[in-house]
Protein backbone atom coordinates (compact mmCIF):
# COMPACT_ATOMS: atom_id res chain seq x y z
CA UNK A 1 0.00 0.00 0.00
CA UNK A 2 1.36 3.49 -1.16
CA UNK A 3 1.11 5.82 1.62
CA UNK A 4 1.49 9.52 0.25
CA UNK A 5 0.94 12.53 2.82
CA UNK A 6 0.93 16.21 2.38
CA UNK A 7 3.61 18.00 5.09
CA UNK A 8 0.13 18.78 7.31
CA UNK A 9 -1.21 15.30 7.05
CA UNK A 10 2.06 14.41 8.17
CA UNK A 11 2.25 16.34 11.29
CA UNK A 12 -1.55 15.30 12.34
CA UNK A 13 -0.87 11.12 11.78
CA UNK A 14 2.76 11.95 13.57
CA UNK A 15 0.56 12.91 16.77
CA UNK A 16 -1.87 10.15 16.12
CA UNK A 17 1.04 7.77 16.01
CA UNK A 18 2.29 9.56 19.57
CA UNK A 19 -0.68 10.39 21.30
CA UNK A 20 -3.28 7.50 20.31
CA UNK A 21 -6.84 8.27 19.67
CA UNK A 22 -7.13 11.61 20.12
CA UNK A 23 -10.00 14.19 19.68
CA UNK A 24 -9.74 17.05 17.27
CA UNK A 25 -8.90 19.45 20.21
CA UNK A 26 -5.97 17.33 21.24
CA UNK A 27 -4.93 17.03 18.29
CA UNK A 28 -5.09 21.11 17.19
CA UNK A 29 -3.04 21.51 20.84
CA UNK A 30 -0.60 19.20 19.92
CA UNK A 31 0.26 20.54 16.25
CA UNK A 32 3.44 22.79 16.28
CA UNK A 33 1.90 25.05 14.12
CA UNK A 34 -1.47 27.09 15.41
CA UNK A 35 -4.58 26.21 12.97
CA UNK A 36 -7.74 26.57 13.04
CA UNK A 37 -10.20 23.73 14.99
CA UNK A 38 -12.33 23.28 11.25
CA UNK A 39 -8.65 23.06 9.67
CA UNK A 40 -7.30 20.15 11.81
CA UNK A 41 -10.99 18.50 11.44
CA UNK A 42 -10.95 19.04 7.79
CA UNK A 43 -7.08 17.29 7.59
CA UNK A 44 -8.41 14.33 10.06
CA UNK A 45 -11.22 14.24 7.31
CA UNK A 46 -9.02 14.10 4.36
CA UNK A 47 -7.23 11.43 5.92
CA UNK A 48 -9.86 9.32 6.59
CA UNK A 49 -11.08 9.40 3.12
CA UNK A 50 -7.46 8.53 2.04
CA UNK A 51 -8.31 5.49 4.73
CA UNK A 52 -5.34 6.05 6.78
CA UNK A 53 -7.29 7.43 9.66
CA UNK A 54 -10.73 5.97 11.18
CA UNK A 55 -12.65 7.31 14.11
CA UNK A 56 -14.97 6.21 17.19
CA UNK A 57 -18.20 8.71 18.21
CA UNK A 58 -17.14 9.84 21.53
CA UNK A 59 -20.47 11.93 22.42
CA UNK A 60 -21.14 14.57 20.02
CA UNK A 61 -17.80 14.46 18.47
CA UNK A 62 -15.16 11.86 17.08
CA UNK A 63 -12.11 10.50 18.25
CA UNK A 64 -9.64 10.15 15.75
CA UNK A 65 -6.81 7.00 15.36
CA UNK A 66 -4.82 6.00 12.69
CA UNK A 67 -5.30 2.75 10.70
CA UNK A 68 -1.67 2.94 9.31
CA UNK A 69 1.22 1.98 10.78
CA UNK A 70 4.48 4.63 11.95
CA UNK A 71 6.57 2.16 9.71
CA UNK A 72 4.38 1.54 6.83
CA UNK A 73 4.82 5.01 6.08
CA UNK A 74 7.66 5.73 6.44
CA UNK A 75 9.06 3.04 4.07
CA UNK A 76 6.34 4.32 1.85
CA UNK A 77 7.61 7.56 2.05
CA UNK A 78 10.96 6.57 1.44
CA UNK A 79 10.30 4.29 -1.61
CA UNK A 80 8.38 7.72 -2.91
CA UNK A 81 11.47 9.90 -2.68
CA UNK A 82 13.97 6.96 -3.85
CA UNK A 83 12.12 6.71 -7.35
CA UNK A 84 11.17 10.56 -7.43
CA UNK A 85 14.58 11.62 -6.38
CA UNK A 86 17.24 8.58 -6.73
CA UNK A 87 15.81 6.83 -9.76
CA UNK A 88 15.81 4.21 -7.76
CA UNK A 89 18.40 3.78 -6.22
CA UNK A 90 19.15 3.04 -2.39
CA UNK A 91 22.42 3.20 -3.10
CA UNK A 92 22.65 7.24 -4.20
CA UNK A 93 19.70 7.39 -1.70
CA UNK A 94 22.36 6.35 1.35
CA UNK A 95 25.40 8.07 -0.59
CA UNK A 96 24.05 11.42 -0.13
CA UNK A 97 22.69 10.67 3.37
CA UNK A 98 26.03 10.15 4.47
CA UNK A 99 27.94 12.95 2.64
CA UNK A 100 25.52 15.18 3.68
CA UNK A 101 25.58 15.12 7.39
CA UNK A 102 27.95 15.31 9.46
CA UNK A 103 28.12 12.12 11.17
CA UNK A 104 28.96 11.37 14.83
CA UNK A 105 31.22 8.11 15.13
CA UNK A 106 28.87 6.67 17.00
CA UNK A 107 25.91 6.86 14.52
CA UNK A 108 28.49 5.73 11.54
CA UNK A 109 29.12 2.48 14.14
CA UNK A 110 25.59 1.98 14.30
CA UNK A 111 25.00 2.66 10.59
CA UNK A 112 27.87 -0.49 9.66
CA UNK A 113 26.35 -2.41 12.32
CA UNK A 114 22.78 -2.45 10.63
CA UNK A 115 24.50 -2.79 6.88
CA UNK A 116 26.99 -6.21 8.82
CA UNK A 117 23.51 -7.28 9.71
CA UNK A 118 21.81 -6.61 6.78
CA UNK A 119 24.52 -8.17 4.97
CA UNK A 120 24.52 -11.02 7.41
CA UNK A 121 20.79 -11.94 6.99
CA UNK A 122 21.45 -11.89 2.88
CA UNK A 123 23.70 -14.34 2.98
CA UNK A 124 21.98 -16.98 5.67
Amino acid sequence: MEIILTDREADVMQILWELGPSIVADVRVALHDELAYTTVLTILRTLETKGYVSHTEEGRGHRYFSTVKQQAARKSALRHLTSKLFKGSTELLFAQLVSERNLKPDQIRRMRELLDKHSDEENS
